[in-house]
């Protein structure tokens, strides 16, 4: 497998209006990107108007959004043109890995080169390689979908350059995952508040694995009062549903990039996870069948209730 050895951040604008449009005719109008060199760190960009095969004039509300005008877009080159531009700059697709905040970039390729007859073998080059990093901070650091300046502020960081400005866009979202990917303690931290503590103040001068362990054993209390060994298949659905959503708000702490997590937690968050993968192979299996009832196994529940005596 060929090694990365370089990231690359990007985002469009695209033709809007206030009055909203179909996402297909949202053409291409700007593309900025960086480059972030594994090796040396060292960040290179890239900043090109894209001209669109739509003549109307710029709406007012999208010349007053992008800081884009008519005369920016008039001796642009097309998309074709941009595009082969932007991966002679990215230089190697193959040691690369591509990045956007929300699917919103990578779908508005796809179309802009289906629009102009692009082959999809060439946009598959990047999308087999791409990530949206909105994504994977929104599930690993903050819970919900946060805007590239919320997700910022978690960091104490504030936005560098104009925004809407694709290029500054693109630089910003690598400023996050620098921080997301250095300050593992803090994202860890920015973690327990967001899923677990909601808005409780988090330092490290608290007993974290104290707390933790407390929040879980309370959750597993409630869970606990509303199972039963017999229960209709209707109340195991909801059963089910109420330990995905205990599941989702700890799983993070088994990654443990930080190292703030002690022995204990971990198994007590492993033995959550395992219990709710027995219990859903359970749920399938009973529902399968076309059963009325399902039966929880002693197996099954013993470990968890131990923890919470």
């Amino acid at each position: 497998m060929t090694e990365v050895n370089q990231f690359v951040f990007f985002d469009f604008e695209m033709l809007c209006s206030k009055e909203g449009m179909p996402y297909a005719d949202m053409e291409s109008i700007r593309l900025g990107a960086v480059k972030y060199d594994l090796e040396t760190k060292s960040i290179t960009s890239f900043d090109r108007f894209i001209k669109p095969l739509q003549t109307e004039p710029l709406s007012e509300f999208c010349k007053s959004l992008t800081h884009i005008e008519d005369c920016d877009l008039a001796f642009a080159d097309g998309f074709p043109v941009v595009l082969k531009e932007f991966f002679t700059w990215v230089g190697i697709v193959e040691t690369s890995r591509f990045f956007s905040w929300s699917t919103n970039d990578i779908s508005r390729l796809e179309l802009d080169a289906s629009r102009h007859d692009i082959p999809q073998t060439t946009i598959a080059m990047v999308k087999n390689r791409y990530v949206d990093f909105q994504e994977t901070f929104s599930k690993r650091v903050s819970k919900t979908n946060p805007s590239v300046e919320t997700a910022l502020a978690l960091y104490d960081l504030n936005f560098y350059g104009e925004k809407h400005n694709p290029m500054y866009d693109a630089y910003n979202t690598l400023r996050v995952y620098l921080a997301f990917s250095e300050e593992l303690v803090k994202s860890d931290l920015i973690m327990l508040k967001q899923f677990i503590f909601h808005d409780q103040d988090i330092t490290l001068k608290c007993d974290i694995n104290l707390q933790l362990k407390a929040y879980l054993k309370n959750d597993l209390q409630n869970l606990f009062k509303q199972i039963t060994i017999i229960s209709n298949i209707r109340s195991a659905r909801k059963l089910l549903k109420r330990t995905s959503k205990l599941v989702k708000k700890y799983e993070n702490v088994l990654i443990n990039r930080s190292q703030l997590f002690n022995e204990e937690i971990i198994l007590y968050v492993r033995m959550l996870i395992e219990f709710y993968h027995d219990l859903l192979v359970s749920y399938n299996k009973h529902y399968s069948y076309g059963c009325k009832i399902m039966i929880l196994h002693e197996h099954m529940t013993s470990p968890l209730q131990r923890l919470t005596a």
